[in-house]
């Protein structure tokens, strides 16, 4: 059953409609949007649940999740009329329900309203909220999604967004008091506003010391300059180049280096931002990526570093489990190219040391070979690797290959799903003419060879998400539920009573298995997820 809801204030109005989005019922006002949402919720049966027809999931779901309301399912119109326009090529157009109307009759088309956070949401005022509107886009992309066959990509990207505003709700448990202690060990007391810690100008002091003259360690040119003068050449102040550098003053700079990048993004004020009440609340954007991948509106929730991991606990009596996909990318590569031998040997948990036979007996250079070959690769060992991958593993070549070959043409390509990369713009035609197939061409090329795998593994863990948030739904409900708490592309935590961990990790197991069937289909490819159960996250790997 599809119930489509348009807000007004504290109220609303709600209208049943088939699942081709034909209104199924009259129109309901209600004084209270949140408690009729609540209502249905509470007496639809478990096998044939809700799916809330609304603007905006980032919009509304909060105010639910405030007042202790949670949803099994929903169609989020505005993600889908994302999907939409990005399959039709027309990225960047609005996506609000107001301009997927005016375009449905032809009108003019507004531009999408920005509500908290640089997100539109269903409280702007204009018609997002009347509920004639509502249904007709509603039904309009009911119509688009089953030309396009991106219904599945559509029911995972609007469960995503469930899960993202659940994530930002119930929060990922932090030790304040853990943090500031990690903090103050490497780099002192917290100082005064506006002064840096103490441990940042020791470590200047030291590396101008090494270097035989004052320096400001934030400033790659003097950097550069002071090396030059104490004759060591390098090319930039980049970590990867200054790890090459045998010189005292090199490990120094990746010290501050790395300081400076933990205070600035993850240092007091982020803890005094983004921790309250125990919990981290990040603010996820679902598919702020063309790829399909994750975005955050600030926070860094996709970037903790592994030195404050030692800040995510457990509550007393509850347990983390924390689960990851091993070596996703080349695993969604030999399942998209049905490549058999490709397939067998991904079949195995760990990829690299499967394939490192066809390699010379070197893992490390068939990792090489398989980055080399979604990324593009051409410097150092990759040719050689590459054309030893092309003899043994043809068909998982010429996939990437095919890819590649689509965008240096101007063409777009799809994920598994059907999500689709933006097409050229007319400056890089342009310069395609002009460059007669020169770095413009290539790197458009090298886009569509990753966009192919990387979408397609976003497909899988959209579809992992609403797997095991299904699952999690199923185990409980109120204060003791386990709850989904963390998601990174291919990682997630879920914070559940002690007594369900083993539960919790059988979950993530069938999901994992769940969304490779559904993405991917009848494939021998393996997507092992292995998943533990600790008490802090530093205690997962």
């Amino acid at each position: 059953m599809r119930i489509a809801a348009g807000a007004v204030g504290e109220g609303g109005v709600l209208r049943p409609v088939a699942e081709d989005g034909t209104p199924a019922g009259p129109a309901e006002p209600v004084a209270d949007l949140v408690a009729a949402i609540a209502r249905q919720e509470a007496t639809a049966s478990p096998s044939g649940g809700v799916r809330w027809v609304w603007s905006s999931t980032a919009g509304l779901y909060p105010r639910l999740l405030g007042a202790g309301v949670r949803v099994a399912r929903c169609h989020d119109l505005e993600l889908t009329e994302t999907l939409l326009l990005g399959h039709a090529g027309r990225f960047g157009e609005p996506r609000s329900v107001a301009a997927a109307l005016a375009r449905l009759r032809g009108g003019p088309v507004p531009e999408d309203p920005v509500g908290a956070g640089d997100l539109p949401t269903l409280f702007d005022e204009g018609p997002s909220d009347d509920i004639d509107a509502v249904v007709a886009v509603h039904a309009e992309q009911q119509r688009r999604v089953a030309a396009t066959g991106l219904r599945m990509l559509a029911a995972a990207e609007s469960a995503g967004a469930l899960a993202a505003a659940e994530m930002g709700h119930d929060g990922l448990p932090w030790r304040a008091d853990v943090h500031d202690a990690l903090l103050t060990d490497l780099m002192g007391p917290r100082p005064a506003p506006g002064l840096r810690p103490r441990g940042l100008p020791r470590l200047a002091d030291r590396i101008g010391e090494a270097l035989g003259r004052r320096i400001n360690p934030d400033s790659p040119s003097q950097i550069v300059k002071a090396f030059a003068q104490a004759g060591v050449r390098i090319s930039s102040t980049r970590s990867h180049v200054l790890r090459q550098v045998e010189h005292p003053a090199a490990r120094l700079l990746l010290e501050y280096k790395e300081l400076a990048r933990l205070y600035v993004a993850h240092g007091w004020s982020w803890l005094d931002t983004w921790v309250r009440d125990g919990r981290f609340h990040p603010e996820y954007v679902v598919g702020g990526v063309v790829s399909g991948r994750w975005a955050t509106n600030g926070g860094g929730a996709l970037q903790i570093p592994k030195v404050l991991r030692r800040a995510v606990v457990a509550d007393p009596g509850w347990c983390l489990v924390v689960a990851d996909a091993a070596q996703l990318e080349p695993r969604v590569l030999a399942a998209l190219a049905g490549d058999e031998a490709f397939a067998a040997a991904a079949g195995e948990n760990d990829l690299y040391s499967a394939l490192a036979g066809v390699f010379g007996g070197a893992r490390d250079k068939a990792k090489i070979a398989l980055l080399s070959a979604m990324y593009g690769g051409t410097s150092g060992e990759a040719p050689q690797l590459l054309a030893v991958m092309r003899r043994r593993f043809p068909a998982a070549y010429d996939y990437v290959e095919a890819a590649a070959r689509a965008g240096e043409t101007g063409r777009v390509v799809r994920s598994r799903l059907g999500r689709t990369c933006p097409p050229p713009s007319q400056e890089w035609r342009d310069l395609a003419v002009q460059d007669g197939g020169g770095s413009a061409v290539r790197s458009r090329g090298r886009f569509t060879r990753n966009f192919v795998v990387q979408a397609s593994a976003a497909d899988w863990a959209l579809v992992l998400l609403a797997a095991l948030r299904r699952r999690l739904n199923a185990l409980g409900s109120g204060d003791a539920a386990p709850r989904l708490v963390f998601f990174q592309h291919d990682e997630v935590i879920v914070h559940a009573p002690q007594d369900l961990a083993g539960a919790m990790i059988a979950a993530v197991r069938d999901s994992a298995a769940e969304a490779r069937r559904l993405v991917f289909g009848d494939t021998s490819v393996r997507f092992p997820m292995e998943a533990v159960a600790v008490e802090c996250y530093a205690d997962a790997k």
